[in-house]
């Protein structure tokens, strides 16, 4: 990752001074358990990481197993933190273990604030852009539930002088070549009020054309948006960058040949979303696969190369267009802090019981169950009996129609996008939330800076990501020792 830099007496006094405080909160959080030993202090511990392990465990009982087992499963998620709560109240201990989580809450809080301060955040370049003069919008009027009709984007856009194309929902088009078309016919800007998996086939053909390329958050998550800072609550202010605007280079992702924003998924959810029912309900459908996809017979594991070094047996494997800051991307809340470091993100999971559910929960990035990497290529095969006899049941007899992402995402023809050829083996794969299946082995890389973003100059979601906790750099800076960090 390049050579080292370093700081130490340097290092700015406020970082120092917050680094002294987080260090004060934790050695008072250890004080206050010296001070109630005979009070319970150890007991505030020891039920505070049993109702963690309990809950997890719970939770992985809830979604591996059906019958007697899910319903333990679902009353442990809902006693185990109550049956806390109630001991803490009934031993009188309530008070110590709010003192410990303050104290730790202020560790943590001024622990990160000393990080960032120490090393400020290099905000991605931005460019002048010139006014594009014949600007092309591909809009999809029922992506977000309608929010093309419902902030006027096509009005708007015309008026900005764009050409709008609104898409038919009744008759689903290619968008990629609507998009190409638009080339040839002039366009000097390419963009799309849609989902992120339209969103990527049509930035596809603007990296293709090195032409800007103008993200609307007209989605329902919008991630994409969301990682560029822009305005996923009002979808018209991203028109702005047509009169306003200032230029991104992003990298762009491939797999297979198809181009991806966000992230590729592959094993639990890839499996998932590809089932019909899914459209109508995800939370039941997900609930009625998981344990044949999770502790069944003949599941199939994920085996992939990552940059040459092998990942084997993973129940679910998460590549993104750049890393995420965490691994809270699972739940959809997580965060990419750049878009151009040319690297894609590796997030691999296997639990294969309870007690592996637990330790996840309670150890989090440091679990044997939770691999996270960077890397410039990952390839993606299967192992087990999926590579010789196919996809297991669950996948086979998947139909074409995808989750409500897909639907927002009409546009693409899925038998003209999606790469493969007749015959091989292929697997389940989401692609910007799209249900895809793609022959094997399946290939992620990245296409640096390959894609030109025109953002506002007026970005309401740009926003630091807080930097991971490292005590021994925490150490460095509250007692001014060099400190040793990569280049960002």
């Amino acid at each position: 990752m390049g050579a080292t830099r370093e700081t130490g007496s340097d290092a700015p006094g406020e970082a120092r001074f917050l680094a002294r405080l987080a260090l004060l909160a934790v050695l008072g959080s250890l004080l206050v358990l010296v001070l109630a030993l005979g009070e319970g202090g150890l007991m505030v511990l020891g039920a505070g990481l049993l109702g963690v392990v309990l809950c997890a465990a719970g939770v992985w009982w809830f979604v591996a197993h059906r019958g007697l087992l899910r319903v333990i499963g679902a009353l442990l998620v809902f006693l185990a933190p109550a049956g806390v709560v109630v001991l803490f109240a009934y031993q009188g201990l309530w008070l110590t273990a709010l003192i410990l989580v303050l104290c730790w809450g202020v560790a943590l809080t001024c622990a990160r604030a000393a990080l960032r301060r120490s090393r400020p955040e290099r905000p991605q370049v931005a460019t002048a852009a010139a006014r594009p003069a014949r600007p092309v919008l591909i809009m999809n009027p029922k992506s977000g539930g309608g929010k093309v009709g419902r902030f006027g984007l096509v009005e708007r856009a015309e008026e900005l002088g764009a050409r709008v194309i609104l898409l038919d929902p009744g008759a689903p088009a290619d968008v990629a070549e609507l998009a190409r078309r638009a080339v040839a016919d002039g366009a000097d800007l390419l963009g799309v009020a849609g989902g992120d998996g339209t969103q990527a086939l049509v930035a596809a053909v603007a990296a293709d054309h090195d032409l800007p390329f103008l993200v609307i958050s007209a989605g329902t998550r919008n991630h994409l948006a969301m990682d560029l800072g822009l305005d996923r609550d009002d979808p018209s202010r991203c028109l702005d960058a047509l009169t306003d605007g200032e230029e991104l280079r992003i990298d762009l992702g491939d797999v297979s040949g198809r181009a991806f924003v966000n992230t590729v998924s592959f094993g639990v959810y890839a499996d998932v979303v590809q089932r019909p029912e899914y459209r109508d309900d995800k939370a039941g459908t997900a609930l009625s696969l998981m344990p044949d996809l999770l502790v069944g017979e003949g599941v199939r594991r994920l085996d992939s190369l990552v940059d040459g070094a092998p990942l084997a047996d993973q129940q679910a494997l998460l590549v993104s267009n750049n890393p995420y800051f965490s691994p809270d991307e699972i739940s959809g809340t997580g965060r990419r802090p750049r878009l151009d470091d040319g690297e894609l993100g590796v997030l691999g999971i296997r639990v294969e019981d309870a007690a592996q559910a637990a330790d996840l929960a309670v150890r989090g990035s440091q679990s044997t169950g939770l691999t996270v990497l960077s890397a410039h290529r990952v390839e993606v095969t299967v192992s087990g009996p999926a590579e010789a006899d196919g996809p297991p049941e669950v996948a086979e007899d998947a139909g074409t129609d995808g989750p409500p992402e897909v639907a927002e995402n009409a546009g693409a023809d899925p038998s003209a996008e999606e790469p493969g050829t007749s015959g091989a083996v292929e697997i389940p794969v989401a692609v910007d939330g799209e249900a895809l299946r793609m022959p094997i082995p399946v290939v992620c890389t990245l296409r640096p800076g390959a894609l030109r973003v025109l953002v506002p100059r007026d970005r309401p979601g740009v926003v630091a990501p807080p930097p991971a906790i490292d005590w021994r750099r925490i150490l460095d800076l509250a007692f001014g020792r060099t400190v040793r960090t990569a280049p960002r």
